[in-house]
């Protein structure tokens, strides 16, 4: 078995007993809603997840399309989504991507990487969530968890979220691309932490190389 399989294996397993992230969660009480995804994903950014979760629960009870999301004002949509981080900056993401949705794709998310990189606002991390968790679309969503995780297990070597994205595609078996960046989240947001990760709890403390970890615990 290859080394990268192994890892995901194991963390597939530890994964069962973590919290699942804010935007799978939305994914799943929406029933795959691509519009109130990507919303929720542009919420989620630099946002921690309970956060995330109340505010977008909040918009959506207000607004949960493109057309009712352009009823609201900005400072509508900031009250509602505070205390979101950059909450200004993104209500007026939320409007623009929305008046773009109706204008351009009859208010509907489009299903396809170069058409989502398009809009203001809308990254290779956001896009590839939205093709995961909004329409089950094999890709490989690559966040600051997944850079980090994989550089530290010294699986790849890469200085950026996107050029780490570019390597998985050819070293990650497809058939693991849609769960892929859910666990590692799941992970680097409880054990795998960005500084003095918990080494001694982690099933993956024998094939790390823990590139970069100066504190553990």
């Amino acid at each position: 078995m290859k080394k990268i399989d192994l890892i995901y294996n194991i963390l597939s397993e530890e994964y069962k007993n973590l919290k699942t992230p804010s935007v799978t969660q939305i994914s799943k009480s929406n029933k795959k809603n691509p519009y109130k995804i990507l919303v929720g994903t542009i919420i989620s950014l630099r946002t921690k997840d309970e956060v995330t979760l109340k505010s977008s629960k909040r918009l959506f009870e207000k607004a949960d399309t493109p057309e009712k999301m352009l009823k609201l004002s900005e400072e509508e949509i900031q009250k509602l989504i505070y205390p979101a981080g950059f909450y200004r900056n993104k209500s007026k993401t939320i409007l623009e991507i929305s008046r773009k949705l109706i204008d351009e794709y009859e208010g509907k998310v489009p299903s396809n990487l170069d058409e989502l990189l398009k809009f203001k606002g809308i990254g290779r991390k956001t896009a590839n969530l939205v093709l995961v968790e909004g329409f089950g679309i094999d890709a490989v969503c690559v966040d600051v968890h997944v850079h980090r995780i994989c550089n530290r297990l010294g699986i790849l070597k890469t200085k950026t979220p996107d050029e780490t994205e570019m390597v998985l595609r050819k070293i990650l078996p497809k058939k693991y691309w849609i769960d892929f960046n859910e666990i590692l989240v799941a992970y680097g947001q409880k054990i795998c932490r960005p500084v003095s990760p918990y080494c001694s709890k982690c099933k993956l403390d024998l094939y790390c190389e823990k590139i970069n970890v100066d504190k553990r615990r």
